[in-house]
């Protein structure tokens, strides 16, 4: 007979019965900070490979150009909602740790940010400065995402401690900006897409839900 037989009852269900915030409280707070940067990291990199190895393997489409920017902002825009995702996720599981991974989010948006302003100034455009200027008069959301990227250089240059003890209170306020950028770039997706809405109405939808979840927290600061 195994040992499991002799359990009493009330044990087995306790034990099985843990929350997910239980469980994790278990596990030491160092040892999920790593494992969960590392599965960032490895998330993170994952589409940049994907488009090296479609790129090598002409896999990119018809249009190369417009794929790589259109899965650059993609990402961008997913890390930006996850990195607002923490801290409603943080009071729920009550996790404190879990805001040690939102630097690491925010920076990885920053940079999917950079690739695609990169991919459409140097693949599209080839620094063509008169046709970029022709271009933003022609599609102004082209200037709604330059102004999203803009807003997000201070946000990522003092996403260190050294920036938040010399700031203090006024870093929280600068980084409220971040509610500013995910509009605009929810904005910049719904103007760039003509016919089919069906992601910017995903995106824009779990970013109503975040600031519905987020409000309580945002109100009392």
């Amino acid at each position: 007979m195994k040992w499991g037989s002799y359990m009493p009852a009330w044990i087995y269900r306790k034990t099985f019965s843990m929350g997910l915030s239980q469980r994790l409280s278990a596990i030491s707070p160092k040892t999920c900070i790593r494992w969960l940067k590392a599965m960032i990291w490895l998330g993170a990199l994952v589409p940049v490979l994907r488009l090296v190895y479609l790129g090598v393997s002409d896999g990119l489409g018809a249009n190369p150009v417009e794929f790589i920017e259109r899965s650059t902002g993609t990402w961008a825009l997913v890390f930006l909602l996850v990195s607002l995702s923490i801290t409603p996720l943080r009071q729920l599981t009550q996790q404190a740790w879990l805001i040690a991974v939102r630097r690491l989010l925010g920076l990885w948006m920053f940079a999917y940010a950079c690739l695609h302003v990169t991919s459409y100034l140097w693949l599209d455009y080839q620094f063509d400065w008169a046709d970029i200027v022709k271009d933003i008069i022609k599609h102004p959301y082209v200037l709604v995402g330059a102004a999203a990227l803009l807003l997000t250089v201070p946000l990522a240059a003092t996403s260190n401690q050294q920036a938040i003890r010399m700031l203090k209170q006024r870093w929280k306020s600068l980084h409220k900006l971040v509610y500013v950028i995910a509009i605009l770039a929810l904005l910049h997706f719904w103007w760039l897409v003509k016919k089919d809405v069906t992601e910017p109405v995903i995106y824009s939808v779990v970013f109503a839900l975040l600031i519905v979840l987020r409000w309580p927290l945002l109100s009392k600061k």
